[in-house]
């Protein structure tokens, strides 16, 4: 049986939470996953998911959220594409992204956009290859829920 690409749902989040814990680890930062499927049902409405599911198991997901940015408009954020190593080389991750294009599309979005680490040259050719423009020039800005306390406690 071939790989199913379809609209993820509820019933997806623990093999979604799986995925991402993989890719955390991947990324050598399996301790700053604090997200839970608990948190993933009451947040749902925030974000979509995109799977690729082979003879019943999850393989491979697209993680995604609308964005607006100033410039451009109604955007679509990739926040994780990932597929289990066992199944790479089989055009998972082609398929799951071209979903993601098409929703884009589908949505009006101006503009879609992702991140991938600088020493991760497999996702940097990935993306190229497809037509990514990759820059150097942005740096993330990031406050947790710890910084977003101090900050809001030292700015009164």
């Amino acid at each position: 049986m071939g790989t199913i690409i379809r609209k993820g749902d509820e019933r997806d989040f623990s093999a979604l939470m799986g995925l991402i814990k993989e890719l955390a680890t991947f990324e050598k930062a399996p301790h700053e996953v604090t997200n839970t499927i608990d948190q993933m049902r009451k947040e749902q409405n925030l974000f979509g998911s995109i799977v690729a599911e082979k003879d019943g198991v999850i393989i491979g997901a697209a993680i995604y959220f609308f964005s607006y940015y100033t410039w451009v408009g109604k955007s679509l954020y990739l926040d994780d594409i990932y597929v289990k190593p066992e199944h790479r080389g089989n055009k998972v991750g082609s398929k799951l992204l071209r979903k993601v294009f098409e929703l884009a599309k589908k949505e009006n979005c101006k503009r879609l956009r992702g991140q991938v680490l600088d020493w991760n040259t497999n996702a940097i050719e990935f993306y190229k290859r497809r037509g990514a423009a990759i820059s150097g020039e942005w740096l993330n800005c990031d406050y947790d829920k710890n910084g977003i306390n101090e900050f809001l406690d030292n700015n009164r």
